[in-house]
């Protein structure tokens, strides 16, 4: 009779702890996207950071709902559409591609004001204002934009950019994240800040950028910030960016293995607590 005591009040001790059942939705961009396709990364990335979470934290389930190349005024259009669902933990994760298209910031009071899908302001508001819909319980979390150096498609070299150290449209990628941060701060979110995250900086994005040297036209390995301003020609120069350079990013933009790491880490701090 004691024993029999005993195995229940074990099995009961056990089952308390176990954790309650989670559904996450994840909206983001590319970075988002790539998680389930990591063939459109020329098998540069093995896992991102859904799957890195859901790793460590078996009782989350997560719904990717990444969209190669939107932002956050793409997202906030067709919130409707896109077939989100109630979840208990929504991450949003956007933001660069809206600084590098040149998009309106736009001021706090379009979010506080619900103005509309004008400004970066305005389109988190829509996305926010659809997910309390959704569920007004849920834990919502914003990640900033991660600094970004010299990006080029490996699938397309001639999709290219020029990476967060200069202004884009007159804006530099910071203040978007300042935008963020302002957002999460007003609503209490919690906040996954990567562009202030040392081991994401700007010299971290990839170990070097092979150009032509603009006296010699030889091949040379240029780390950050020596590769600015050095031209590159998609018509004809190799792929700068060769597995050898590979370090948080693949390809100036889009994290590689080491840096998903990185923002599973930092997610999972967050979400444990859940």
């Amino acid at each position: 009779m004691k024993k029999l005591f005993l195995l229940i009040s074990l099995f009961l001790l056990f089952t308390s702890f176990k954790p309650k059942e989670l559904t996450w939705v994840a909206i983001g961009d590319s970075i988002t996207y790539l998680n389930d396709h990591p063939d459109e990364t020329g098998n540069r990335i093995t896992k991102g950071y859904l799957t890195g979470v859901t790793e460590k934290l078996p009782h989350i389930h997560v719904i990717n709902q990444g969209h190669n190349g939107w932002t956050s005024g793409g997202i906030a259009e067709s919130v409707d559409k896109l077939g989100l669902v109630k979840a208990d933990i929504y991450s949003i994760f956007l933001g660069t591609n809206d600084w590098w298209r040149g998009r309106l910031l736009g001021k706090l009071s379009d979010y506080q004001n619900n103005t509309g899908n004008g400004t970066v302001y305005g389109s988190f508001r829509l996305i926010t204002n659809k997910l309390r819909e959704l569920n007004p319980q849920a834990k919502i979390i914003l990640i900033t934009p991660m600094q970004r150096g010299d990006f080029v498609y490996i699938n397309n070299p001639k999709n290219n950019a020029y990476g967060s150290y200069k202004p884009k449209n007159e804006q530099m990628l910071e203040q978007f994240v300042w935008a963020i941060d302002s957002i999460a701060k007003v609503e209490k979110f919690a906040l996954v800040d990567l562009y202030h995250q040392k081991k994401l900086d700007l010299k971290h994005m990839v170990k070097f950028k092979r150009l032509k040297d603009p006296t010699t036209s030889e091949y040379k390995n240029y780390p950050y910030p020596e590769y600015i301003g050095i031209p590159y020609n998609p018509e004809t120069d190799e792929y700068p960016y060769p597995v050898q350079s590979i370090d948080m990013t693949y390809d100036g933009l889009h994290p590689s293995d080491k840096g998903y790491e990185v923002i599973t880490r930092m997610l999972v701090a967050i979400m444990k607590k859940y």
